[in-house]
């Protein structure tokens, strides 16, 4: 059981969850909010790194037949925390704001509602597959973050990289809906089934 809980594809989740501290560290470095251009940089090469073990960590587990109960319950929740964390902080510094904020949530929203509806369907011993344009939600909104966390930073460079972000993140939101709708109508049928 430890071993398990300590083989690499585990080791590459808990380092994603680690990352989560230290991007927000990176927007606190002067004990408030304020984020200097180094800082954004740091911040986006972390995000990376864990946007890459997420790649990594379920791949690894499948092709040396690491697969564990842990890895299966903290593998969404690493994702869902670096994906919240880091929506809130570029709200909370305003490289996103007005209407792009309803993108944010939307995304919060769904991830919310779905891990419910996991949770639910799990009691059931009903599994709900990923589906394909659920992965490639969850490549755009990586991309969409990415692009967020450079910021004003990587406005310097190429001076689109926020609208780009911004653009990336309502491509996300509309994919979030869609997925999460499809994940609903797929759970629903158990719901409906249970309640006669």
């Amino acid at each position: 059981m430890a071993s398990r809980a300590y083989n690499i594809p585990n080791l590459l989740t808990y380092g994603r969850i680690l990352a989560v501290p230290l991007i927000v560290l990176c927007f606190f470095l002067e004990g408030k909010l304020a984020i200097s251009n180094t800082a954004r940089w740091v911040a986006l090469w972390i995000f990376i790194i864990a946007s890459i073990t997420d790649f990594l960590d379920g791949y690894l587990a499948r092709i040396w037949n690491q697969t564990s109960n842990i890895g299966r319950m903290l593998d969404p929740i690493a994702d869902k925390l670096l994906v919240a964390s880091i929506l809130l902080l570029v709200a909370a510094d305003q490289t996103i704001a007005g209407w792009s904020i309803w993108a944010a949530i939307t995304i919060l929203c769904r991830e919310i509602l779905v891990s419910g509806l996991r949770e639910y369907l799990a009691a059931l011993k009903v599994s709900v597959p990923v589906t394909r344009i659920a992965k490639w939600k969850t490549t755009v909104q990586l991309v969409a973050i990415a692009f967020l966390l450079a910021g004003p930073a990587g406005d310097e460079i190429f001076p689109y990289t926020t609208k780009a972000g911004i653009a990336l993140l309502w491509v996300a939101a509309l994919l979030t809906i869609y997925t999460g709708y499809d994940y609903f109508r797929a759970g629903l049928k158990h719901i409906v089934d249970d309640e006669e």
